[in-house]
């Protein structure tokens, strides 16, 4: 289901969860009367049964919404933050548990004058500590812990993947979780192209803004989009993984984005694939 159809969808169960809402309050005001006013009202009364009965709908709509909000409406993109969070939290200690043994046998080498094994054993520490901080540089933390756990997976399929980050988001127009949606779906389209490719794997994401707007580029070096499908890529239901794409991922981007009063535009050549995303900035 797609994000437009949903958002209405949506807004009527509340409806009818605030309707239920007043209807109980409306039973359980009369039964109070009732029962100050005849003390010996027996309790199968018609009024029980209708509060017990809109309890048990308001009950089953309100579970209907959580449902929704939790798993339909983020196309599990709440547990997928969190998880997010949960894995760069994880990363974040490991680094400062090992600090204090890296220092230590750095420390070691260069009291034995084995410069050339401190340099070699350093140069890779110092890259995961790169690789974490480019990450932290937003001011939205489901972001950055989204953009970690993509670092970690480009680097597991051996992708150069490049951060640069010129804003902090902090004038974002959307909900984070709504943003790592749509940044989180290209980016996974991106590693999937970079896969199909043997070596020389990159892929570039930039963040930045102007006065007006917030600018995400996200570009790889994967085969070219074919000039004949490109117009299509962001139809529901079309997709070129075959079986292993259900043709959502972009339309729901592109959805999402222009909920948000944003502009998504895709250029595909024999060096680069890109897409830009410009979002109005919130001004508070």
């Amino acid at each position: 289901m797609s994000f437009k159809r949903q958002a209405p969808k949506m807004s009527k169960i509340i409806l009818v969860s605030i309707f239920l809402n007043l209807i109980q309050v409306i039973f359980i005001t009369l039964f109070i009367y009732y029962k100050h006013s005849n003390p010996y009202i027996v309790e199968g009364n018609f009024i029980i049964y209708s509060i017990a009965i809109s309890i048990g709908f308001n009950s089953i709509i309100t579970g209907i919404i959580f449902y929704n909000l939790l798993f339909k409406k983020g196309n599990n993109n709440l547990i997928d933050t969190i998880s997010h969070l949960e894995a760069l939290n994880k990363t974040l200690r490991t680094q400062r548990h090992d600090y204090l043994n890296h220092i230590q046998v750095i420390y070691s080498l260069m009291e034995l004058e084995e410069y050339d094994e401190a340099r070699n054993y350093i140069e890779p520490v110092y890259k995961d500590i790169i690789r974490v901080s480019k990450a932290l540089k937003t001011s939205k933390p489901a972001v950055n812990a989204l953009l970690q756990s993509k670092l970690q997976m480009a680097e597991k399929n051996e992708i150069d993947m490049e951060l640069e980050i010129k804003s902090d988001l902090e004038n974002l127009n959307m909900e984070p979780w709504e943003f790592c949606r749509v940044i989180g779906n290209i980016i996974d389209n991106a590693i999937f192209a970079l896969k199909q490719k043997p070596t020389n794997r990159y892929m570039f994401v930039e963040f930045a803004e102007t006065m007006q707007n917030l600018i995400i580029n996200i570009s790889n070096n994967g085969d070219p989009i074919p000039k004949e499908i490109i117009n299509r890529i962001f139809e529901e239901g079309f997709t070129t993984k075959g079986s292993k794409g259900d043709g959502m991922g972009l339309a729901i981007v592109k959805e999402l984005i222009e909920t948000f009063h944003g502009t998504i535009t895709v250029t595909s050549n024999d060096q680069r694939t890109s897409f830009e995303i410009v979002f109005p900035k919130h001004h508070i």
